[in-house]
Formats: structure tokens, C-alpha cells, sequence
């Protein structure tokens, strides 16, 4: 090995100390590699801690302009910030860059949930109901009966549906999320749920109106009443803002009952448990072999899944109300992550 003067080690450690790379110092010096690597070694305790790899295409006050387009200019993904980057700072950098700067920075992507558009009103609303009830323990809650509509598909084409499958295994029936042109039907059913268990649950037939709402209170609602022995004055009863809920002939029914009817804030389906409990029920009816022939064939096994939901499944979710009261609260009268 060549030696090498004291003055050009000495140049040597200034460009490692300045943060250079051994290839760029070896060429600067024209010194080999393995000499500079050497002396590298040799002195690496005296050297500044140095982030290994390329360095960042991005400056601090880039990646700083791509959070704020993210979290507060109203951006959706890195194409977009990629974009203003471009325009703006005329800096050109790739999407996977720019993705890489927003993980750094505690950033992850996800899929967005469905979540109703609220109005200052509906915000408003929100939030007085989640202050209103607040201090409600779960022994209030549990006195909630809590009511809704969903719709089923045959092909149960409502949400994601997951299978596991082994590597290099073909794909058969069982792994695939069977569809058919028009989505092969549907049905819509109501129910409600209590703390003590699922309500009796009807297939709505025809098109949902203030007559046929008002026969199914005095059917499913008063028979789940009995049939959990609630004391009518005890109860609250809950159900959402659609019009047919809210006509003056269902008011004017529902205030001649013992039992009260809650304050329901419009466009807070996060607020009602029972949303929850749907979901149970799409899920577990992916759980048969086949899908149904018939609608009629459909409800049956709606019915049968939905009866065998637990007591204790119900009251789960129920016991979330507190949490999302404060979540209301917290944002404001905004969305809740249920």
C-alpha cells in the first residue's frame, strides 16, 4: 500500500468529516477507496453521526409543504402532492418519494370510510345530544331501544368479504365474492336491538311508508317490548329523522305510548349501535355454502343469523355509548370512528 502524506490524510478526514462519501473523497484525493475506507474505520469514532444511504431528494422545508398539503390543503394522495410540488416549488420527485416523506412524518394511508355529509345544523345537533346525555351511565343506556332499516343483498355484495387460500392453490368458489349483472336482488328488513337481545325482525315488502312504519310499531316494536318484559315506562325508544319516522301520524301515535322516544340528532348513524349489529349480520351470512335462491330463501337465513346474535353481543355495543358521546364531543360534533 502506497503511503500517503500527512497533509493529504489530514484532507482525507476533512471530507469524511464533512459528511462526503469514500467513493467521492477517494476521487477528490486520488487516493484509492480501500485507503480512504481504512482511515474511515480508523477514525469512525471521531466522525458525526451520519444518516447511511442516498441522501433525501426532498429538503426539510419540502417535506414540510407535503404534510400541509395532506393534512391541512385538503390533498388525498402523493400523485396529488407530486403534482404541487411541481407547480409550487418546481421540484420534481416521484410519488414514491413523496410517500416515503409522509410515512417519515407518521403519515398513513387508508381507506376512506363512508360517513354522511354534516351540515352546521347537524353538527350543532351532535353535539347538544352528546352534551345532553354525557353523564348517562350504561344502567341508561340499557333502557334504549334502538331501531333501524338496512338493506340486504342476496350476493352479499355490501363491503369487503375475506377468505384465506393457501400459496399456489387455485382459486375456487369458496374464495371468490360471487356477483351477478343487477346484483341478483335484495330485500330490506327492520328490527331493533335492546340490552337484553335482538327485536323481532320483518321483511319490508313493499316500499316503506308512515302506514306501513306505524304497523310495524305496533307489531315488532310492542312484541319486543313483551317479550323482554320491558316496563314501558322505563323505556326510551329510539329511531333516525327520515320522514316516514317523523309524520304526524307516527308522532301522534308514539305520544299516546308510556314509553319515550329520544331526540335523535339527524346524520349520526355513528351514533346508533344497531349499525354495528348490521355489520355483524352481513358478515356472518357469508358464512353459508352457497348464496340463496330466492328472496324468500334470503330472509330466512337474515332471520336465523340475526336471532342467534347474542345478549351479550348487544350489549357491547350499547356499552360503547359513553366513549361515543365523548368522541362528539371531542370533535366537536363531527364524526366518531364508530
Amino acid at each position: 500500500m502506497k503511503k500517503i502524506s500527512n497533509e493529504t490524510k489530514l484532507s482525507i478526514i476533512k471530507y469524511l468529516n464533512d459528511g462526503l462519501s469514500i467513493r467521492k473523497v477517494s476521487e477528490l484525493t486520488k487516493v484509492s477507496k480501500s485507503t480512504v475506507e481504512r482511515i474511515s474505520k480508523d477514525i469512525r469514532h471521531q466522525l458525526p453521526n451520519q444518516i447511511l444511504g442516498r441522501p433525501t431528494k426532498l429538503s426539510r422545508r419540502q417535506k414540510l409543504f407535503c404534510i400541509s398539503k395532506i393534512t391541512k390543503g385538503g390533498r388525498d394522495n402523493a400523485v396529488q402532492v407530486t403534482n404541487d410540488l411541481k407547480s409550487e416549488l418546481n421540484t420534481n420527485v416521484s410519488p414514491s418519494t413523496v410517500c416515503r416523506a409522509l410515512k417519515d412524518a407518521g403519515l398513513g394511508s387508508m381507506e376512506k370510510p363512508k360517513k354522511p355529509l354534516l351540515s352546521r345544523k347537524n353538527i350543532k345537533d351532535r353535539l347538544e345530544f352528546a352534551k345532553t346525555h354525557q353523564h348517562w351511565t350504561i344502567k341508561d343506556w340499557s333502557k334504549v331501544i334502538w331501531s333501524d332499516e338496512t338493506k340486504i343483498n342476496r350476493f352479499t355484495s355490501d363491503g369487503r368479504v375475506w377468505c384465506w387460500i393457501r400459496d399456489g392453490e387455485q382459486l375456487k368458489s369458496r374464495h371468490a365474492k360471487l356477483t351477478v349483472k343487477h346484483g341478483g336482488g335484495n330485500i330490506k328488513v327492520w328490527s331493533c336491538i335492546t340490552f337484553k337481545g335482538v327485536g323481532w325482525l320483518t321483511k319490508i315488502d313493499n316500499i316503506l311508508d308512515k302506514e306501513l312504519y306505524q304497523n310495524i310499531l305496533k307489531d315488532e316494536l310492542m312484541e319486543t317490548i313483551k317479550e323482554y318484559d320491558f316496563n314501558q315506562e322505563n323505556i326510551w325508544f329510539q329511531h333516525d329523522n327520515d320522514p316516514k319516522h317523523t309524520a304526524h301520524s307516527i308522532r301522534e301515535w308514539l305520544s299516546n305510548q308510556k314509553f319515550k322516544v329520544m331526540k335523535w340528532p339527524a346524520q349520526s348513524p355513528d351514533l346508533n349501535p344497531i349499525e354495528n349489529m348490521w355489520a355483524i349480520l352481513k358478515r356472518r351470512l357469508n358464512q353459508y355454502e352457497r348464496p340463496p335462491n330466492r328472496m324468500l330463501e334470503l330472509f330466512d337465513q337474515v332471520a336465523e343469523t340475526w336471532y342467534n346474535i347474542t345478549s351479550e353481543e348487544c350489549q357491547k355495543v350499547i356499552e360503547t355509548m359513553p366513549q361515543r358521546c365523548q368522541e362528539v364531543i371531542k370533535a366537536k360534533g363531527g364524526w366518531t370512528h364508530y
